[in-house]
């Protein structure tokens, strides 16, 4: 089945509209290199928008009502937003799910130490990686230092033109012979991705002055030199990781056991940009899954009625298993569904599973993108290809589906007629070919209520490299696909 290239579409209109939308994107990117950065971005945009926080309705024990616009937190790391509709909501929703958590390198409890003259951060990788890819970039480091006292310390050292930025090394290719010979898995190993942070030692200012007062006393008093010779060995020690840390007290007044509560990301330094000489793609890190995140958020924002209540859920962890409190396996989206339908005075726990279970979502998440260079790991007929439009994969997991949400046919039939309807360009595909690998998304958890789920989003290159290829077409026919699922889809 042979379709148009998206590009091919569009009006003198639109094509100037694709570009407004990927500019607004490469910010989002920019601003939402973590969780918490990404949460922070969505909710200015939704009280922008007239979204209130559901937590403060609840206080003041106000009620909901067709039209009213809420949002909720949890934990600083996932949100989820829902637009009160004309039917009840025990009769289902329109939901948009994604993640924003990208595979990155987190900086260990126990972290800083100093080796051959560097201080260095210890690290543990997150989500799915090729570890070799992440050596002699320029890196940047985001996230929170809490300390004892509950105050919370925002770090983000990088991304400015004049920060210092930090890097990985690797073995100069002169000395790189037997490293060649090992497997990729192997070339660079996981606890060798430690960060370089420094390399100069600490200066002691008035320390020096005290201990010019020392040495004339010591003569005075005829000290021995062996105990000088301690003395100075002493404060050489470690000498370069105690000028980071005096650097971390003066800038940030966070202390070495403060790491202990830290959460810090390492992530590749610099801007989300433009590529190709034709400007028509996006090269940036973080766009598995924050390329569908975004386009929900903007389909969720922009899209003003709709029959039945709309939600956008964008959740944490999927990159790791949806794990945890902030994954999609919590119950946090189902605590707050719970809440909304209290205000809307349907709450029960039977209208509860009802809503859950006429439920129709998108998972919004990422396919793989045909890359000629490695044709052989797809299937051509079942491929997304960039310039496509929006992707759907009626099913993801690995080799004999394991792990995978399945969509069932009438729900595709469904989905088909709305965006024939709508005028959206859209493509099916698989992940790669059968029995080489595969991957997962949120869809397998929402379908244990038995909503209907399918996957959709964006044809991604470079998947999990530290940084993705996506097209700016497929981007911006991905958020008209979401807007059309939100305003049309009901079964």
């Amino acid at each position: 089945m042979e379709k148009k290239n998206t590009w091919e579409t569009y009006s003198e209109k639109q094509l100037k509209e694709v570009d407004v939308f990927a500019d607004e994107y490469r910010n989002f990117l920019d601003e939402g290199k973590t969780e918490r950065e990404c949460v922070d971005y969505i909710v200015n945009a939704a009280e922008k928008s007239g979204y209130r926080e559901l937590q403060d309705l609840i206080r003041k024990g106000e009620r909901l009502k067709k039209g009213d616009k809420v949002y909720a937190v949890w934990m600083n790391k996932s949100v989820v937003m829902f637009r009160i509709g004309e039917r009840p909501m025990a009769e289902g929703m329109n939901i948009l799910g994604a993640h924003i958590d990208s595979p990155r390198l987190d900086v260990k409890q126990n972290p800083l130490y100093e080796e051959g003259g560097f201080a260095y951060l210890d690290t543990h990788y997150y989500g799915g990686v090729k570890k070799y890819q992440w050596v002699t970039l320029p890196l940047a480091l985001h996230g929170v230092m809490v300390k004892k006292d509950g105050t919370t310390v925002e770090i983000n050292i990088g991304e400015n033109e004049d920060d210092p930025v930090f890097f990985i090394s690797d073995l100069l290719i002169h000395l790189a012979a037997e490293q060649l010979e090992k497997k990729a898995s192997k070339v660079i190993e996981g606890e060798a991705l430690d960060i370089i942070v420094g390399s100069k030692p600490i200066t002691f200012g008035k320390e020096k002055a005290a201990e010019k007062e020392g040495k004339q006393k010591e003569e005075a008093e005829g000290k021995k030199k062996d105990k000088k010779d301690k003395k100075n060995r002493e404060r050489a020690k470690e000498a370069v990781k105690k000028g980071v840390l005096d650097i971390l007290k003066k800038t940030y007044d966070v202390e070495e056991e403060d790491f202990l509560s830290a959460e810090l990301e390492v992530v590749p330094a610099g801007k989300a940009r433009e590529a190709g000489l034709d400007r028509s793609m996006i090269l940036a890190y973080g766009q598995d899954d924050r390329v569908c995140a975004f386009s929900s958020m903007k389909a969720m924002l922009d899209v003003e009625e709709s029959k039945r209540t709309a939600c956008c859920l964008l959740v944490d962890k999927e990159e790791v298993g949806s794990i945890g409190a902030t994954g999609m396996q919590s119950k946090f989206f189902e605590n707050m569904v719970a809440e909304v339908m209290n205000l809307t005075g349907e709450y029960s726990e039977l209208n509860v599973r009802r809503c859950l279970a006429s439920s129709c979502m998108l998972s919004s998440d990422v396919s793989s993108a045909f890359d000629p260079s490695f044709a052989g790991s797809f299937d051509k007929k079942n491929v997304a290809y960039l310039g496509g439009g929006m992707v759907f994969n009626k099913f993801t997991g690995a080799r004999g589906k394991s792990g995978s949400n399945d969509a069932n046919a009438e729900y595709i039939a469904h989905i088909r007629k709305i965006f024939e309807e709508e005028k959206i360009n859209f493509q099916t595909a698989e992940l790669g070919r059968v029995d080489l690998g595969g991957g997962g998304t949120i869809a397998y958890i929402l379908a244990l209520y038995g909503m209907n789920v399918i996957d959709s989003g964006v044809a991604v290159l470079n998947m999990h490299a530290p940084w993705e290829a996506t097209s700016k077409a497929d981007v911006y026919e991905t958020k008209r696909g979401y807007e059309a699922f939100l305003r049309g889809a009901e079964m």
